[in-house]
């Protein structure tokens, strides 16, 4: 029952994800509506968010189009069955999202969320080496600090040892790590990408040596790593992944559930650096989080080999119930529709410079010893207190949310990755709250 006192519902039956729940019931942070740049709580205090929600609000909170887009669909088909059965929404959908991927990335297999994405992703990519005649390659490289999701496909390749730990005799048995490219010493208070570490990418070399590169299904990464802390990737890395995987035949795949979708001032990281993949996980930005929805965009060739091996019959055994539901597919079409009359790709690029200005401003502020940007996403790692891994950052996000800003932080780093409509002002209020209680902080 709800406490009319405090607008406070009961907070006791509710099991919450990737949340210190005993502390957050105790101190709740509870958001009741939405609207543009701003969150309301539930005591009628607006909260700029600065995090686009979980990376994900792209185009800003409460957009009408999405908004109508979606009650349309509800009112006229709720539910389509995606197995033997289609819906025109969906192959409309599927259209629209290949037109804004890397050229020959015209295949589209629509998910729920990322994790099931990076799921797809793997499974898409043995069955491609099985229907070539190499079924042997079942091994995945994925890379320390990544992160790929919640299901076991994706904590097996992914990298953040919380994530992994309570589950470790359960994960996948053929996976490889390599190194992860975050260097205080080397690359600190980098703007945009770091000039140092392009030769780490040299170590798939050296896994493809120890495993033999016909053991090798895939190698998957995060263009740039958002979840771990906003890790950039050194110039030439990618590149270097790139070459190393079609030299022995190893597909790629880039992970972009955070980074497509305007996030650094392009459609995919994929276009912002020049370097196509074999797939591309999505997620969050496609539908404006309004409706849950993921995809991954599949080359061409890899597609066609795999359905054209099959016998007759269903050729990939995978999907699932809600794989293009006809309410995430029109909240698909309208979100993309928006990103499109309002240019908001290119108002992020625009915005890049101002934005890494003010966040390389709070160089010198109390406790910051470094500074990561790229597009609109912005890392700011914090010394860490003395026996209290990630105390400082949390002490931060709550005082500043309760100065109305939202922040995220993981480990000793403070992420922020705004909607693409955020304003010039609202860049000085973010980065102003922060350093403002920084200095204040123990």
């Amino acid at each position: 029952m709800k406490d009319k006192a405090s607008n406070i519902p009961d907070l006791s039956s509710l099991w919450m994800p990737f949340t210190a729940n005993r502390k957050f019931k105790q101190h709740p942070r509870l958001l009741a509506s939405a609207k543009g740049m701003y969150y309301t709580d539930v005591d009628g205090k607006q909260i700029l968010d600065s995090t686009s929600g979980l990376w994900c609000v792209n185009a800003g909170h409460g957009r009408q189009e999405i908004i109508d887009a979606i009650s349309r669909q509800t009112s006229t088909l709720d539910y389509a069955p995606g197995f033997q059965m289609g819906h025109p929404g969906a192959f409309q959908a599927a259209a629209a999202v290949a037109a804004i991927m890397p050229k020959g990335l015209d295949r589209i297999f629509f998910t729920n969320s990322g994790s099931e994405s990076v799921d797809t992703a793997l499974k898409i990519a043995l069955a491609y080496h099985r229907s070539r005649g190499e079924g042997q390659r079942t091994r995945f490289i994925g890379r320390e600090r990544g992160y790929h999701g919640v299901g076991f496909g994706g904590i097996s390749v992914g990298g953040i040892t919380p994530n992994r730990k309570a589950y470790s005799g359960a994960l996948l048995p053929s996976v490889d790590h390599l190194s992860h490219t975050h260097d205080l010493e080397h690359n600190a208070f980098s703007r945009g990408q770091p000039a140092w570490g392009g030769h780490l990418a040299d170590q798939l070399e050296e896994l493809v040596n120890l495993h033999d590169a016909s053991t090798i299904a895939a190698v998957i990464v995060e263009p740039m790593a958002g979840s771990a802390g906003v890790l950039l990737p050194p110039k030439g890395y990618l590149e270097r992944l790139r070459a190393i995987t079609e030299k022995h035949g190893i597909l790629l795949i880039f992970d972009e559930v955070i980074t497509a979708f305007g996030r650094l001032g392009a459609a995919t990281a994929s276009e912002f650096f020049g370097v196509t993949p074999d797939l591309i996980t999505l997620a969050k930005g496609i539908s404006n989080a309004s409706v849950p929805c993921g995809a991954v965009a599949i080359r061409r060739e890899i597609h066609d080999s795999v359905i054209d091996s099959a016998a007759d019959g269903i050729e990939l055994f995978h999907g699932y119930t809600y794989s293009g539901h006809p309410l995430a597919m029109a909240a698909v079409l309208a979100t993309l529709g928006i990103y499109e009359r309002d240019k908001l790709f290119a108002r992020a690029h625009k915005l890049a410079p101002r934005f890494e200005a003010a966040a390389h401003a709070l160089r010198g502020t109390r406790h910051v010893v470094d500074i990561r940007n790229l597009g609109l996403v912005a890392g700011i790692e914090l010394a860490s207190r003395p026996g209290a891994p990630g105390a400082r950052t949390a002490e931060a996000f709550q005082t500043c949310f309760d100065r109305g800003v939202l922040l995220r932080y993981t480990g000793d780093t403070i992420a922020v990755s705004p909607p693409l409509i955020i304003e010039e002002d609202q860049i000085d209020q973010l980065f102003g709250t922060i350093k403002s209680v920084l200095e204040k902080l123990d």
